[in-house]
Formats: structure tokens, sequence, C-alpha cells
């Protein structure tokens, strides 16, 4: 029989220690330390953007060549003594960079190319150092938020994998007639680091937010936008490529006028190499109408979803979208120029460092339709 109780008693105090209720899945699950992980993704996140940034300068200063060889660990040591800096030179001198275009290069300026590439090499082994401590750390401290060890072992793996192709980039000009790495190999390379750095922000993005107002903002997201991000985020990143293809081959120093190219809308012999297929990475002018042509339906496209996005009724959402198109438009701007000064380093690698602040700014635009932020009947109106 169950036992009589007071009319006195409250009611909200549990019986027993078993009328404590059960906090749901997501609510219950190892939550880790979101924060620290997320500081540590936004450190490797400034360290790739700096990498992006110090690549291409080394690019553009003909500095890609000037280390022979690939050493992953004694290579992170830099010539100290006089022979040791000949020894190097004398490598240097033994490939067709040096033949063709550097012939009677005074060993003060190989230390100048030299010390460019060691740089960026360096600054690649600090990325990798970075991700292992602190992925060993947080491991070992049982700190990673369920679910996400595998994901944040995709860097790491990614960076891996980078070494071996900029090793592979770099094989290239090392031997027959080139002068230059194969702009392919370049443009594989590049876009690597650009996959890396949208891994890191999402992940940022992601982290920033709990699992649960994930959940509920999911629910909220908007029936086609997420899509139209998707494919505006696809757009980019071929333009990516294509601006690779044109600084691999100095493309951006030819047909230095706009918007013609040699005084007409097609340049002139836009199919002149054989076999065909290699005027798409090898024609200069073939190259960089590409490249112009594909920015034209990039900046159309981003229109078109600046427009889409006008219907949404999140603030954040719309905003983000403006904020894409603004970026758009200056980079256009940056292009042209960079274009018509005849490609100096100044504007190619502002026009470079504006291809990341945009990549990022419609990876967080397809973010924020896919999970929408709360907000207010006012906002939204």
């Amino acid at each position: 029989m169950a036992e009589k109780r007071n009319i006195f008693e409250e009611v909200s105090e549990p019986s027993d220690a078993r009328a404590v209720p059960v906090t749901g899945v997501i609510d219950g699950a190892k939550r880790g330390t979101r924060g620290p992980i997320r500081v540590w993704l936004g450190i490797l996140f400034a360290l790739v953007v700096l990498m992006i940034v110090v690549g291409g300068l080394t690019r553009l200063t003909d500095s890609g060549l000037s280390i022979t060889e690939w050493k992953p660990v004694t290579g992170a040591l830099p010539p100290t003594s006089a022979e040791a800096w000949n020894v190097e030179f004398e490598k240097y001198k033994a490939i067709p960079e040096y033949e063709l275009q550097n012939a009677g290069m005074t060993l003060a300026e190989f230390k100048t190319i030299y010390w460019w590439e060691w740089g960026h090499r360096q600054l690649g082994r600090i990325v990798g150092l970075t991700w292992a401590i602190g992925f060993l750390y947080f491991l070992a401290t049982k700190a990673i938020p369920t679910g996400w060890t595998g994901r944040l072992v995709i860097p790491g793996a990614l960076g891996a994998v980078q070494g071996a192709i900029g090793w592979w980039m770099v094989s290239s000009g090392l031997s027959g007639d080139m002068i230059d790495v194969a702009s392919y190999r370049l443009a594989t390379h590049l876009g690597l680091a650009f996959v890396i750095l949208g891994v890191l922000a999402w992940y940022i993005l992601q982290l920033g937010r709990s699992e649960a107002d994930m959940l509920q903002a999911r629910r909220g997201r908007e029936p086609s936008l997420p899509g139209t991000g998707t494919i505006l985020l696809g757009l980019a990143f071929v333009q990516i490529l294509l601006g690779a293809l044109v600084a691999g081959i100095d493309a951006g120093r030819s047909f230095n006028d706009w918007p013609t190219m040699g005084g007409q809308f097609i340049p002139p012999d836009p199919l002149s190499i054989t076999p065909i297929w290699r005027n798409f990475f090898e024609n200069p002018g073939t190259v960089q109408f590409m490249h112009r042509i594909t920015g034209y339906v990039l900046l159309a496209y981003g229109v078109w979803a600046y427009v889409r996005a006008g219907r949404s009724g999140n603030g954040a959402t719309r905003a983000g979208f403006t904020m894409v198109l603004a970026m758009l438009v200056l980079q256009m701007l940056l292009g042209i120029i960079t274009v018509l000064f005849q490609a100096p380093w100044t504007w190619a690698i502002t026009h470079q460092l504006g291809a990341v602040i945009l990549f990022c700014l419609i990876l967080r635009a397809r973010f924020l339709a896919l999970y929408p932020l709360a907000q207010s009947v006012r906002d939204a109106t």
C-alpha cells in the first residue's frame, strides 16, 4: 500500500534519488573543452593563412627552386658555414632555372631566394608541429568532445599529404627545360591549402556553438540557400585554382589591358600550342582568359546569391551574403588592377590574400544559411 503523504509536503522535492530526471543524449554527451580546442584550431588557421601568403611570395620572387632536396627533418637546419652555403649554391647551379634564367647570380642573391623557400618550408614544419602537439595533448587529457577525434585527425593528415605534394611540385622544375614548377602542380598545392583552410574554418564555426544549439538551428535552416552557398564556394575554389595556373606561368603579366585582351575579347592564338589541351595550362592568353571569364561567372552568381539571401528572414544570414558580395566586388577590382599594372608582387599578393578572405566569407555565409542564428521577431523584419 502506498505511503500516506502530508498535505503540506513540498511536492517539488523528489521523494528519493531515483526521481531525479535524466538529461538527454546531447546534454549528457561528453562536452570536452570546446573553447581551448577552438583556440588551437584558430592558431592553426592563422598559420595556414600565413603559409599561403609566404608561399605566394616565394613564387613571386622565383624562390621555390632554390632548395633542390626534400629533407623533412634535417632540412630544418639552414647552412651555417661558408662551405655549406657553397654546397647549396652548387646544387642550385645544376638545375635549369639557374642555367636558363639566373646564370651569373651571386651567392648573396642566392641566399635571398634560399631564405624565402627555407622560411616557407619551416613554416610548414611549424604548422605540422602545432597540430601534432595540440592533438596529442587534447587526446591525452581526454578533452576532445564526443565524435570529434576523427575530425581533428583530418587537418593533420591533409597537412602530411600537402608536404608530399609540395615536393612533387618542386621536383617538376628541377630537370628538363623548366625554369618554374609545373603550373598544374602549383594549382594542386594551392588548392589543397585552401581545402585545409576550409576544414579549419568550418570546425571553428561549429565549435563556436553548442551541439544542442546547432541541432535546433538546423531545423530552421533555409530550404535552398545552403545549396546556393555550396555552388558559390565551388565556383570560388575553381577560380582559385585558375589563379594558381595564372601565377604558375606568369600569365598575369601578359595582356595587360581590360576589359579586352590585346584589343579583343578572346586573346589572339588561344589554341596555338599542340596538343590543344596544353593551352589550358601553358598558354598565357588562354589561361588568363579562363580566369577572367570564371571571375565574371562568380560575380554574377554572387549577385544571385545576394538576391536569394535577401529573401531570408534571418538578418545574420542576409548580412553574411552581403559581405560576400562586397568582397567579390573588391576582389574583382584587385584583379583588374593587378593585370593593368602587370602583376607587381604587391598587388598580386594582395589579390591572393583577397581570395583567402572571400573563400572564408563564403564558407561563413553558407554556415549561417545551414545553421541560422536565433533572433527576435523584430530582427527578422
